[in-house]
């Protein structure tokens, strides 16, 4: 007897249905699992048959044959115990027919309670467009489970619990569908920080428009502090993006199942010795990256020119066109990549180049050996280049306090609903996303404004793209001080940002 028990998988960070067949047939007693199985699904034989006769039920004694379709598609991970179970116990006639709308996932232990697996928010989402309407998923994944609307969800705490419920003795509860409670944890204030008002600006011009960012300053002038204070003043995310995020953060096991749904925009800040493969993805598994746990969100890369250069090379395209493709020997993955780039490096090696104590000891070829590690290419695509000078004693002592996150985002998050009126339904949600089309639509200059960009492109050696990505950043400025158009003042103080002779001391 053959038994069709639906069931779904992770192909990187989208889910699909997967169908496990169960047969049952005569000769020597066998077990296999076929349809690429790797050894976590293999290994699925022992954990079902310890699960099987720990339940108080009867294991089949005849060959006992499981595939895992598509058999094409490689299935890994241990969330195919549950579905082969199922299986078995309904060929072997202890289990009433299975319901067609219904789909089983979730991990073994040898007792058979259920423990909880990775990825369930895209296999929910997956299961609900494939029409399925009853999900049982381990009880510590089914808060996850619920945030795909549309599903009834059962939380199986054992395998005793659902074989009672599929055979009407005594049903589970669906669980009730999830709802974040306001995060109340504080994150570190702008108030804490004494003088860099400059900084403070072009940090705010970030958050407003979603730009990248790179600062550039001495040891101790607060980079790496006020970076650590950006999401304070971002803007909270939409319902869709915190599921888009959610669901990449569980592929990667980092979602907490007391809160499955992230509320505030993720902060990657991976170690300089980070590989490429961490930072864009892929691996034995093709798992996500940095930049796509950092997707709706920010990435800092702190001591920038420590990373190894196929690593920052890495980053061109995917902050280019807000995904990555990474192609290993086992199958192409598409990943979203849409993240905010914010950086901070030294002027120099030794950290010292133009402080006001003289302490630097590198020569001008040390300091351009440094900052050529540093592609062009990549330097191009930020749009925001910033010195950060050592703090004065006076700002450190100074009695008042200066503006909190709350007031500098009030402002980014006004800057940003004139972004959203002005680009609604067109799939950009800030200025930093303007395609070419919209950038000649909202980016207009007048005379002055115009005569401003001709001289500084010639001054400063400027790139088409560095061209447009200055008309952003001054688009951002303008909706900062909600003005309709574009000023010769806001163009002149984009073009202030887009100084990378700073990168020189």
């Amino acid at each position: 007897m053959v038994v069709t028990v639906r069931s779904m998988g992770l192909n990187g960070i989208t889910g699909y249905e997967v169908s496990a067949e169960c047969f049952l047939s005569g000769g020597l007693p066998a077990f296999d699992v076929v349809g690429l199985p790797d050894t976590a699904v293999r290994e699925a034989r022992e954990r079902v048959r310890a699960a099987v006769k720990n339940c108080g039920a009867k294991f089949p004694v005849s060959r006992i044959t499981v595939n895992l379709a598509p058999a094409g598609q490689k299935k890994a991970g241990t969330i195919y115990d549950l579905p082969i179970f199922v299986g078995i116990l309904a060929a072997g006639g202890d289990l009433p027919p299975l319901p067609e709308d219904a789909a089983f996932l979730g991990e073994l232990s040898l007792t058979g309670s259920l423990r909880g697996v990775a990825g369930v928010l895209p296999m929910a989402l997956a299961a609900r467009e494939a029409g399925v309407r009853q999900l049982f998923v381990p009880a510590e994944n089914a808060a996850e489970a619920t945030l795909a609307s549309g599903l009834t969800v059962y939380g199986v705490p054992d395998v005793r619990s659902l074989a009672a419920h599929l055979r009407g003795e005594s049903l589970l509860s669906p669980a009730p569908a999830w709802a974040p409670e306001p995060d109340r944890t504080p994150l570190p204030d702008f108030r804490d920080v004494m003088g860099q008002e400059n900084v403070k600006r072009a940090l705010e011009i970030a958050a407003a428009g979603g730009h990248n960012l790179l600062m550039i300053g001495s040891p101790g002038a607060g980079k790496s502090m006020l970076a650590k204070r950006l999401p304070s003043i971002l803007p909270d995310m939409s319902r869709d993006e915190a599921l888009e995020v959610s669901g990449i953060w569980s592929v990667a096991g980092l979602t907490d199942p007391s809160q499955p749904l992230l509320t505030r925009r993720p902060f990657r800040a991976p170690h300089h010795t980070a590989s490429a493969a961490a930072l864009a993805g892929g691996g034995p598994a093709l798992r996500p990256g940095e930049i796509s746990l950092a997707h709706h969100g920010i990435l800092f890369l702190d001591e920038l020119p420590e990373f190894r250069r196929d690593v920052l090379e890495a980053m061109r395209q995917p902050l280019e066109e807000g995904e990555v493709t990474v192609a290993r020997s086992g199958g192409t993955l598409h990943l979203p990549a849409r993240f905010q780039l914010i950086c901070a490096m030294n002027p120099c090696r030794c950290g010292w180049r133009g402080h006001p104590s003289g302490k630097c000891t590198c020569s001008d070829r040390e300091v351009e050996k440094y900052v050529q590690k540093i592609s062009g290419p990549l330097l191009d695509r930020i749009d925001l280049h910033v010195h950060v000078p050592s703090v004065e004693y006076e700002a450190m002592r100074r009695r008042e306090t200066p503006e909190s996150s709350a007031e500098v985002k009030q402002r980014v998050d006004a800057a940003r609903a004139i972004q959203t009126a002005r680009l609604g339904g067109s799939g950009a949600v800030c200025n930093a996303r303007l395609s070419p089309a919209q950038l000649a639509a909202h980016c207009r200059l007048d005379s002055r404004g115009e005569a401003l960009m001709k001289a500084a492109f010639s001054r400063m050696g400027l790139s088409a793209r560095s061209h447009d990505r200055i008309l952003r950043v001054a688009r951002t400025i303008a909706d900062l001080d909600g003005a309709a158009d574009i000023g010769p003042d806001h163009l002149a103080e984009a073009i202030s940002f887009r100084n990378t002779d700073i990168l020189r001391g």
